[in-house]
């Protein structure tokens, strides 16, 4: 592997060393075998300080930790993984797909409910929930702003990689970078004080959510995400390359019920990484849905 311009060959093997190419190399092959996730040169410093750290943690050199991790030790793996992902999230993130959700998606979906006489769930999906602000956000959005909640049972499912982010979204406590985008009626209807600037979402909202794993990559432990009426995947698919990403995009399809939605970032296109969803041009944006035979988008 070449070194970028500037950087010299690194040699150290030892716990608390930066990686050597070698070394970079097969952490990085790792990781995206595992992850789909792959880390360019430029992110090289990155991914240096968090394997070291893990090595470190391990109290073994470079070489041990990482015979045990291809052995399948899956606690380092899951520590791995935990370093290396990135999780940046608020309250209320493009709220502008949380009024689609409530204004045109949804109406859409209940109606297809009413008329196939079906009276199951509802389901949402947030998947890479991060530290859990997106799937509250779904939930207080849901209670606060639309009516057929008395009416309809409705499942929040969120899923992430990072087993550390998930008990930090259980624990659903939150500082001033989260909640400022928080109206100060939300604040005080959905939050209770946690501390100095400090806030817990109520119990009511907290439970909620179902909080699970999630590999987006990985096909089969996805199969267990099956007939959910809405997925939320934001700003996780630019980070894939073409390969994973199109994985991904097949198994969010293979989640979603027919017919149902599917929301991306808002620099985030399928068109440019799978065929197989339909645009859908709403008032408030665009959405992905699974084509259902016999249905108009």
């Amino acid at each position: 592997m070449s070194v970028p311009a500037g950087t010299p060959a690194r040699t150290g093997t030892a716990a608390g060393d930066l990686l050597t190419d070698a070394q970079f190399a097969r952490v990085r092959e790792w990781v995206y075998r595992r992850t789909g996730i792959q880390f360019g040169d430029n992110k090289r410093y990155f991914v240096d300080k968090r394997v070291t750290t893990c090595v470190r943690a391990h109290g073994k050199d470079f070489a041990a930790w990482f015979a045990a991790l291809r052995g399948g030790d899956e606690r380092l793996a899951q520590v791995l993984v935990n370093e290396l992902t990135v999780n940046e999230t608020y309250f209320l993130r493009e709220d502008h797909q949380f009024d689609a959700l409530v204004h045109s998606v949804l109406p859409r979906v209940l109606a297809q409910r009413r008329a196939d006489r079906d009276r199951s769930p509802v389901r949402v999906l947030s998947v890479p929930c991060s530290t859990g602000e997106e799937p509250y956000s779904i939930a207080m959005r849901l209670v606060a702003d639309w009516p057929e909640l008395d009416e309809v049972d409705v499942e929040v499912v969120a899923a992430d990689i990072d087993t550390r982010v998930l008990d930090q979204a259980r624990a659903a406590e939150y500082g001033p970078r989260s909640m400022h985008r928080v109206p100060p009626a939300w604040r005080s209807r959905f939050f209770e004080p946690a501390g100095a600037e400090r806030y817990r979402v109520v119990a009511d909202v907290r439970e909620a959510i179902e909080f699970t794993t999630a590999n987006l990559c990985d096909t089969t432990a996805m199969r267990a995400f099956r007939q959910f009426d809405v997925v939320f995947c934001r700003n996780v698919l630019i980070y894939f390359d073409e390969v994973s990403a199109r994985r991904a995009a097949e198994n969010l399809f293979g989640a979603l019920r027919p017919g149902g939605y599917l929301f991306l970032g808002h620099s985030e296109s399928m068109s440019r990484i799978s065929p197989i969803f339909d645009p859908v041009r709403l008032p408030e944006g665009i959405v992905y849905r699974r084509p259902a035979i016999g249905a108009t988008p």
